[in-house]
């Protein structure tokens, strides 16, 4: 499974912008496709996540009501739509896969629950 992000730039404190990340190799390996985002001299943190299958979706509570996850199952791609950007959701956004289900949905949360990863995207927000 290779997975490539992009949609990533430069935008100002308010704007909007949509990240893709396009699944191919054996797309229907992967069950949970989840964005995560990395801020200089920070930790990787779970950002959104969301089930192939179906229309279940997580987020981290920082980006709740402002970012929406979504899938298009037809085009193996999966959407960040970022609403309201603030400063502070400058980093640089990675997609992640997993290859199964997990009874507990932390797993979903958490980058050690991923086994696969795409390059990152950066996303700059000006003040």
């Amino acid at each position: 499974v290779q997975l490539q992000a992009s949609g990533g730039g430069l935008v100002q404190a308010g704007g909007s912008l949509r990240l893709s990340c396009a699944v191919s190799g054996r797309p229907f390996s992967s069950r949970v496709m989840g964005w995560f985002r990395q801020a200089p001299g920070k930790e990787r943190e779970f950002v959104a996540a969301i089930r192939w299958s179906g229309t279940i979706t997580y987020y981290a509570d920082s980006v709740k009501g402002r970012f929406t996850i979504s899938g298009n199952n037809a085009k193996n791609t999966v959407y960040l739509q970022m609403n309201s950007l603030k400063p502070e959701d400058t980093a640089v956004y990675y997609c992640a896969a997993t290859k199964a289900y997990y009874s507990d949905s932390n797993y979903y949360t958490s980058s050690t629950g991923y086994n696969y990863w795409g390059q990152g995207t950066l996303v700059t927000v000006s003040s």
